[in-house]
C-alpha cells in the first residue's frame, strides 16, 4: 500500500515527505486500526445492532466545529478500507487544508451500522491528528521569513507515535528522530554519567564503529563551555538547552557552520520568534504532541 521512505531535504535531518516514512507502514496502520476497533467493539456494538437494520444505508457528514488544520483524511479512507470497503468516503478537503467552523470535511455514504460503529474511533483519530496539525501550522507560520524549522520530539502517546508524527508533517513541521535507535542523542544524564561530553562522544563513536552503525550524533549543551566541548568532539548537531537568547546567539556564532543547531526547552509562542532569530537551524517543541488540544469535529447523520 505504501512505499515507505525517508526523504532528505536541504538540512541533514529527515522529515515525512508526502507524510510517509519507514515507520508509517501498511502493517502498522492495519494493526492500529484492528486493535482500536477491537478495543471499542468488544463483543459488539449493541446500541447500533439493536436499532439499525443490517442492510440500511445512509449518509453522514463530518463537520468542523472550530477553525483549524485538518489531518486524518487519508487515515479515514484507510479505516473504512479495513472496516467496510463498500463505504464511499467523499473528501471535501485534503489533509493540510485550513477550515472554519461549519465547513464540511467529508461525507460517508454506505451502511449505517458501519458509520455508527466506526464513528468514535474515526473522530478520535481525526480530532487528535487535526489538533496536532493545527498547533504545528500555527507555530510554523510564526517563523515565516526565517530559516528555522519546527521539530517534534519523542514526547508522544504510546503506540501512536507514527500517526502523531504524521500529523506534525501535515501541519508543516519536521520530524526529529523517531526513537532511540535511529539517531544518537547524548543528553545531560548521558553526559554526566559518562564524565563529560568528550568521554560520551568518544565512547559513542567507538560503539558505533564496533556495531558498524552510521548514526548521527547530537549533543545537548547547557553552557558555552559545553558548546565548545561539543564542537571539539565534532558532534553533528548541538542542542542548546534552556539557554537565554543572549547566550544562544553567542553559541550560534561560536558554532557557525561546523554543526547544526537545535534550540530546546523553555520555548513558548511568546518567545518562539526571538529564539528563531538567534539563528538556530531547528526548534524542538514537545508540546506539539504531548499537550495538544484536539480539534472539535462532529459527525452528523444526513436526514432527507
Amino acid at each position: 500500500m505504501f512505499i515507505p521512505l525517508f526523504y532528505p531535504l536541504s538540512h541533514r535531518f529527515f522529515y515525512f515527505c508526502s507524510v510517509k516514512n519507514q515507520y508509517l507502514t501498511s502493517e502498522y496502520l492495519q494493526k492500529f486500526i484492528e486493535l482500536s476497533m477491537e478495543e471499542d467493539l468488544g463483543d459488539g456494538d449493541h446500541s447500533t445492532v439493536a436499532t439499525i437494520p443490517k442492510e440500511m444505508t445512509g449518509i453522514a457528514r463530518l463537520i468542523a466545529k472550530e477553525p483549524g488544520t485538518i489531518a486524518g483524511i487519508e487515515m479515514a479512507q484507510l479505516i473504512f478500507d479495513k472496516v467496510d470497503c463498500s463505504m464511499k468516503v467523499v473528501k471535501k478537503v485534503e489533509d493540510g487544508a485550513e477550515v472554519q467552523a461549519g465547513d464540511l470535511i467529508m461525507e460517508l455514504k454506505g451502511k449505517v451500522r458501519s458509520i455508527l460503529s466506526t464513528e468514535r474511533f474515526l473522530l478520535n483519530v481525526m480530532q487528535r491528528m487535526s489538533g496536532i496539525a493545527t498547533r504545528t501550522h500555527k507555530l510554523v507560520a510564526m517563523l515565516e521569513g526565517t530559516e528555522t524549522r519546527i521539530l517534534d520530539t519523542r514526547k508522544t502517546t504510546p503506540f501512536l507515535r507514527p500517526i502523531e508524527k504524521w500529523a506534525v508533517a501535515i501541519g508543516g513541521g519536521s520530524n526529529h528522530r523517531f526513537g532511540l535507535f535511529d539517531m544518537v542523542m547524548l543528553k545531560d544524564n548521558h553526559i554526566d554519567y559518562s564524565g563529560g561530553i568528550a568521554n560520551a562522544v568518544a565512547k559513542t563513536r567507538q560503539y558505533l564503529a564496533e556495531q558498524n552503525k552510521k548514526l548521527r550524533i547530537e549533543v545537548e549543551t547547557r553552557t558555552l563551555t559545553e558548546v565548545r566541548a561539543a564542537l571539539e568532539s565534532k558532534a553533528d548537531v548541538i542542542m542548546l538547552d534552556n539557554m537565554d537568547t543572549a547566550t544562544m546567539k553567542e553559541a550560534v556564532e561560536i558554532i557557525g557552520s561546523r554543526a547544526e543547531t537545535e534550540a530546546s526547552g523553555g520555548v513558548t509562542e511568546e518567545n518562539l520568534r526571538e529564539v528563531a532569530e538567534c539563528g538556530v537551524d531547528f526548534i524542538s517543541i514537545g508540546a506539539l504532541t504531548h499537550s495538544v488540544k484536539s480539534l472539535d469535529i462532529s459527525l452528523k447523520a444526513e436526514i432527507n
